[in-house]
C-alpha cells in the first residue's frame, strides 16, 4: 500500500535539561516545535527504550509544543538501568511534575507500545488533565498478554528466534522465563547480565518488525541499551507492571470525555491488536484505526501514516 504521510522534518529541542524526581532518580526531558503551541508528551516504550530524534517528528513544529523525556533508568536519565523506585505509578507521578513544570493546565498524551500502557495508567489516574489521547501497539498488561510475549503465542510465528530466546536458560528453569532472565539479568557478573540482556532484547527486535530490520537490530541490541530495556522491562514484566488483572479495560470508564485515537497495526506480532479492539469497545471516544500492513513499530509506513494523520487531526490540520 502507498501512504501519503512521512514524519515531519528533523528537529532539534528549544529547551532540554533535567528533573530530580525522587528515589534517587533523575529524569532528561526536551522540549522540540514552538513554545505555547498545542502541548503534547510524548510517552516512549520499552519501558526502558529512551526517546529518540525521530520520535520527535511525528508531531508537525508549527502547531506543537512537545516534551520529550526518558523514563527511570533509560536514555539520559539516571541512574543507569536501576530497578529501585522504578515503577508504573512512579512514571504516572513523573509525568505530572513535568506538566507542573512545563505549566500546562492540559495536554495531549501520545505513546505506543508501553507507552500506550502508560499513558492509559495516567489519563486514568489524570483524566482532567488530558485534552487527547493518541496510542499505537496497545498493551494492556494482562496476564495473556505478557504470556503471548514469554509463554506462548509469538513463539509459533518465530519458532527460530524463540528457540534462541528460551534456549539461553537451562531446560529446568524454562517453566518461568521471566523470572529465570530476572536472576540473570541482576547477576553480580556484568558479562552474564550483558549475555542475558542481549537474548532479551534479539527476542523483541524479532516480534516488532514486521519485515527484517538490521538496522534496528543492531540498535536493539548495542550493549548499553540491551541491557537497560532487559532489565527494566523485566523488572516491570515480573511485577505485571504493578496493575491489577484487567485494570486498564476495568477503569476505562475514567476516559469518558477523552477523545482518542488508536493506530494498530493488523500484523503486530508484539502487542496483536485484540488488545486495541478489547479497549475501543469500552472507550467509545476512541477511534479505531487498523492498518492492514502494519506491524508495532511506529516507523513502519502504514503506522507512520496513521500517527501523523491522528496529531494533526488533534492540532485542527485538514487530513
Amino acid at each position: 500500500m502507498t501512504y501519503e504521510r512521512t514524519l515531519y522534518p528533523q528537529i532539534e529541542p528549544f529547551g532540554t535539561g533535567t528533573l530530580e524526581v525522587g528515589g534517587g532518580h533523575t529524569l532528561y526531558w526536551e522540549r522540540c516545535g514552538t513554545r505555547g503551541a498545542k502541548p503534547v508528551v510524548f510517552l516512549h516504550g520499552g519501558p526502558g527504550s529512551g526517546c529518540s530524534a525521530d520520535q520527535r517528528r511525528q508531531f508537525d513544529p508549527e502547531l506543537y509544543d512537545v516534551l520529550l523525556f526518558d523514563q527511570r533508568g533509560c536514555g539520559r536519565s539516571t541512574p543507569y538501568a536501576s530497578l529501585d523506585n522504578n515503577t508504573t505509578w512512579d512514571i504516572v507521578a513523573d509525568i505530572e511534575r513535568l506538566r507542573e513544570m512545563c505549566g500546562h493546565e492540559t495536554w495531549q498524551v501520545f505513546g505506543g507500545s508501553w507507552g500506550s500502557t502508560l499513558a492509559l495508567s495516567y489519563a486514568q489516574t489524570h483524566p482532567e488533565r488530558v485534552s487527547e489521547l493518541v496510542l499505537r501497539g496497545i498493551f494492556l498488561a494482562r496476564q495473556r498478554e505478557s504470556d503471548w510475549l514469554y509463554r506462548y503465542g509469538a513463539s509459533e510465528i518465530y519458532p527460530e528466534g524463540w528457540a534462541e530466546f528460551a534456549g539461553h536458560i537451562p531446560e529446568e528453569e524454562r517453566g518461568d522465563l521471566i523470572e529465570a532472565y530476572h536472576r540473570r539479568l541482576t547477576s553480580d557478573d556484568p558479562q552474564v547480565q550483558l549475555a542475558a540482556a542481549k537474548a532479551w532484547s534479539t527476542w523483541e527486535g524479532l516480534t516488532v518488525t514486521l519485515l527484517p530490520d538490521p538496522g534496528m537490530m543492531e540498535e536493539f541490541t548495542e550493549d548499553s541499551h540491551a541491557i537497560a530495556i532487559a532489565r527494566i522491562e523485566n523488572h516491570y514484566f515480573r511485577h505485571d507492571c504493578w496493575l491489577e488483572e484487567g485494570q486498564l479495560l476495568a477503569n476505562a470508564g475514567r476516559l469518558s470525555g477523552i477523545p482518542g485515537i488508536i493506530v494498530q497495526g493488523r500484523h503486530d506480532c508484539c502487542t496483536p491488536p485484540s488488545a486495541a479492539f478489547e479497549l475501543q469497545q469500552v472507550w467509545p471516544d476512541a477511534d479505531l484505526r487498523i492498518i492492514p500492513d502494519g506491524g508495532h513499530l511506529f516507523t513502519e509506513p502504514g503506522i507512520t501514516d496513521g500517527l501523523i494523520r491522528a496529531s494533526d487531526y488533534f492540532a485542527g490540520k485538514s487530513a
